[in-house]
């Protein structure tokens, strides 16, 4: 029998409410959307989705395709907010990929960090 008692993500209209754990990274990419290819920074990445910083303005519902080198994944912006964008992977990343590009955020950051 369903309860009728509210839950947390009932009353909290900013609760987490993500199936997939989001993983940090700092990764340079490229989105294609509308015919364009624009340069981007993936901010992080789950299975289901990631958020990016973007210098394009993108409609909410917009297919677009993310190339980060090692994968290309074709998304929906689900929301855009002061230069960042948040996607929805119609096919969700295996666990490798997204250890992986963690993976790959760790070893450029620490070649950036000894170039310095």
């Amino acid at each position: 029998m369903a309860s009728s008692v509210p839950t947390t993500h009932d009353c909290d209209p900013y609760a987490d409410r993500r199936v997939y754990p989001r993983v940090p990274v700092a990764l340079p990419a490229f989105l294609e959307a509308n015919g364009e290819r624009h340069a981007v920074l993936l901010l992080d990445v789950s299975a289901g989705g990631a958020k990016l910083n973007c210098p394009a303005s993108l409609v909410t519902g917009t297919a677009v395709t993310l190339d980060c080198g090692t994968i290309g994944r074709s998304a929906v912006v689900r929301w855009q907010n002061e230069g960042l964008v948040g996607l929805c992977f119609d096919s969700e990343l295996d666990g490798r990929v997204v250890s992986a590009l963690m993976e790959r955020s760790k070893a450029l950051a620490a070649w950036r960090k000894a170039r310095d």
